[in-house]
């Protein structure tokens, strides 16, 4: 059966990750490939719709940094709903294991299709090789303009969690609870960047509040915490919202290689975020 699946898609032509390649496909489970500039870096599966599983990755992909969502394609097979115990992606790997053993599929290993890994997690120090180390999000990706006027800040935050491209987690405890509701946003029209949708969240609300940028996600508490493997955070200090990047953090340590240990490769580019003319 792997020799099969595999063979079936060898005479498949990847195609780019685009919403109008995935809305060809039928809703039905199957397995899929991923291909970054022509190098398979994924197999996976789709227990219910391979449309709906791959369009998780493409949203996922274009929220990261070191990665153009063009370069990326994939090509897909569509199986039978009672072949989903026989695990057809694992049938795959092993099979292109057996056909090259010293040719890895790179994301299969080292966290791409990870789900937030919640609250217990944020403090864990995120490895080298991992995929959101190597592709962070991107916080200065131009998103979707989310509209003029004032908001809630809970209504807010609910509009972020769904422009953004990547896990965002903010607190809902009941001790935030007034926090939320006695708080709002004030927004200008036009497109803002994940890192200005976290510093109207921070100018907004009470201080005490911490924004923080980690490889793959972004988190809102109230909190002043330090992260191992923060990219940014964002607090007020004497009444102005502070935004702190990577090396900034690791400098006041006085540690300027440790940011370099974790992200060797990482080059996040952040120039001074201004406000347009005629905000406060």
């Amino acid at each position: 059966m792997a020799t099969q699946l595999a063979e079936t898609l060898d005479h498949l032509e990847p195609v780019h990750l685009t919403t109008a390649n995935l809305a060809r496909l039928e809703p039905r489970p199957g397995v899929y490939e991923l291909y970054l500039l022509g190098d398979r870096v994924y197999v996976g599966k789709a227990d219910r719709s391979l449309p709906e599983r791959l369009e998780k990755h493409r949203i996922k992909l274009s929220g990261r940094y070191g990665i153009d969502i063009r370069d990326v394609a994939f090509r897909c097979l569509y199986v039978e709903e009672d072949l989903e115990a026989a695990a057809p992606e694992k049938m795959l790997i092993s099979e292109y294991r057996r056909r090259d053993p010293n040719r890895r599929i790179v994301w299969n290993t080292n966290g791409f299709g990870n789900n937030d890994p919640g609250r217990n997690r944020d403090d864990s120090l995120v490895k080298v090789a991992h995929f959101d180390a190597k592709y962070p999000i991107d916080l200065n990706a131009s998103l979707p303009a989310l509209g003029a006027g004032i908001r809630e800040m809970r209504a807010y935050l609910e509009s972020v969690k769904f422009a953004l491209p990547f896990t965002f987690r903010y607190d809902k405890s009941p001790a935030t609870k007034r926090d939320l509701s006695s708080s709002s946003v004030e927004l200008r029209g036009g497109p803002l960047t994940p890192r200005e949708l976290m510093w109207e969240a921070i100018r907004g609300l009470p201080t005490g509040w911490q924004a923080t940028a980690l490889p793959g996600y972004l988190i809102l508490y109230r909190e002043n915490r330090r992260y191992g493997s923060a990219l940014a955070v964002w607090r007020k200090e004497d009444g102005e919202v502070a935004e702190k990047r990577l090396d900034a953090m690791y400098a006041e340590d006085g540690d300027s290689e440790g940011a370099s240990s974790v992200y060797s490769d990482l080059q996040l580019h952040f120039e001074p975020l201004t406000l347009e003319e005629g905000t406060e």
